[in-house]
């Protein structure tokens, strides 16, 4: 079996890491050629910037990065991969798309793109490099599909060879709104960590402490305040939510809280030192 992977940045490189460890024939494809010199470094496999050196293989796996530009989701990086791959790829082939795309994308590419002839899947990645023994590229993951036959197709790639844990939900649809809604539900919950967090300060108390007492609750779990809500994923992922809908009302208050935290962290550090300075001198 051979197996292509398109984009090897943060979750790319891991998931031919992991596929070629299970003794599959993997190339790695990308339009960036330091990624693809990182990828050679780290993992002896064909890795090209020319998408002509790729032969028809049996798998398709895009991990390419979606976007949010100028108020709106951007997608282009998808369409481009399956159009690539449109042109070379086996009816038999399978095709997972692993990015994290807005409702509707994988049969939008399965009708527009691939006429169908294709099978399609959709696999959102929860890789997390902060624990990737844990939270890497085998841990339990959705999986939906355009049709039954297609996810049968990829159950038996991604549970019978590759061994990774699924969830099946009932349409691929259901499968690109979970990983939006993931990220946005993790989203709201750190920015009313930094809410409380303001809301103590300012009333005297630590954080920290009234923090630790609400997770000795069982149901709770108050998440830390730090630094604002920073990376690619949640930022882009709560607005590619709000962009779908109405009912927003949370998540654009969990944005408009971040805003205020990131504004107010300095002047408290700013503050903190002062009052330290006083007590020292």
């Amino acid at each position: 079996m051979k197996v292509c992977v398109l984009g090897i940045g943060k979750v790319g490189l891991p998931t031919v890491k992991y596929i070629s460890d299970r003794s599959l024939e993997v190339w790695a494809y990308d339009i960036d050629p330091i990624a693809i010199e990182r990828a050679k470094k780290e993992v002896s496999l064909r890795a090209t910037t020319n998408w002509h050196d790729i032969p028809p293989v049996d798998i398709y796996i895009i991990c390419v990065s979606t976007m949010w530009k100028r108020n709106a989701f951007d997608l282009s990086r998808i369409f481009d991969a399956c159009e690539k791959i449109a042109k070379k790829a086996l009816s038999s082939s399978l095709v997972s798309i692993e990015s994290t795309v807005i409702p509707g994308t994988s049969k939008k590419v399965h009708e527009s793109i691939f006429k169908k002839k294709i099978n399609l899947v959709h696999v959102p990645h929860r890789y997390w490099a902060e624990d990737p023994l844990r939270h890497g590229v085998k841990q339990l993951r959705v999986i939906g599909a355009v049709n039954q036959e297609n996810l049968n197709v990829g159950l038996r790639f991604y549970r019978d060879i590759l061994e990774i844990p699924l969830h099946v939900v009932s349409s691929v649809e259901t499968a690109e709104m979970s990983k939006i809604a993931e990220n946005a539900c993790r989203y709201v919950q750190i920015a009313f960590a930094e809410e409380l967090k303001m809301t103590c300060e300012e009333i005297g108390l630590d954080f920290d402490e009234v923090r630790n007492a609400c997770n000795t609750k069982w149901n709770i779990e108050v998440l830390e305040a730090r630094d604002g809500i920073k990376g690619h994923c949640l930022p882009k992922d709560v607005r590619y939510l709000t962009s779908l809908t109405t009912y927003d009302a949370i998540l654009k208050s969990a944005m408009i809280v971040d805003r205020k935290y990131r504004e107010w962290l300095p002047r408290n550090y700013a503050l903190a030192n002062i009052k330290h300075n006083v007590l020292t001198e």
